[in-house]
């Protein structure tokens, strides 16, 4: 048996989660969420509404965020392997722009803890991946926008080696990089 594990990341607020696990000959059971054990930890949110989805290999989903009201997010792959990342979008953060990079899988269990003020996205590796984010307030889809997954002023170092292709949305092709959303705002 495994009790949960968080490991912080070196930009304040992210984290490994290592859930509670158990496995025997019937199969495995996971808990991904305690409100009590996460507040131990540190981490405080109040869990508002879970998706999921399913995409296949080659897949980027993202790098979406909410301008209003931002989420976090408890990111796990369920079935499947991805490259999980989070981008820094806090203006006052000391390591806004700063990017980090996941592998979650079906077989590792972890999951990513992504507060709110980040740009979230991830790549599938594998054939197939199904995919849950658990998040902390609710989602305004006119609030709902994002960076382009591959933005040189970010420079995230996707693990592309492996892939023919990518796969993206006619919507997050249409992203302004985060040096305009900043000038469009004032911010900086």
């Amino acid at each position: 048996m495994q009790n949960f594990a968080f490991e912080k990341l070196d930009i304040c607020g992210l984290a490994i989660v290592n859930p509670f696990y158990i496995e025997d000959e019937r199969g495995y059971f996971l808990k991904s969420y305690e409100k009590e054990v996460f507040r131990q930890a540190g981490i405080e949110t109040d869990i508002f509404e879970n998706f999921e989805s399913w995409s296949k290999k080659g897949v980027i989903r993202g790098m979406h965020f909410q301008t209003v009201k931002p989420q976090s997010k408890l990111v796990r792959a369920i079935y499947g392997e991805i490259f999980d990342v989070a981008v820094d979008i806090r203006r006052e953060s000391p390591t806004f722009g700063q990017w980090r990079g996941v592998h979650l899988s079906g077989e590792n269990h972890k999951a990513l803890f992504i507060p709110g003020g980040f740009a979230h996205g991830f790549l599938v590796l594998s054939d197939t991946a199904l995919v849950s984010y658990t998040c902390s307030g609710q989602y305004f889809k006119g609030c709902d926008t994002g960076i382009p997954w591959n933005d040189p002023d970010v420079g995230v170092e996707w693990p592309l080696t492996s892939l023919e292709r990518v796969i993206i949305s006619e919507r997050d092709q249409r992203f302004a990089p985060l040096k305009c959303k900043i000038m469009e705002t004032g911010g900086g």
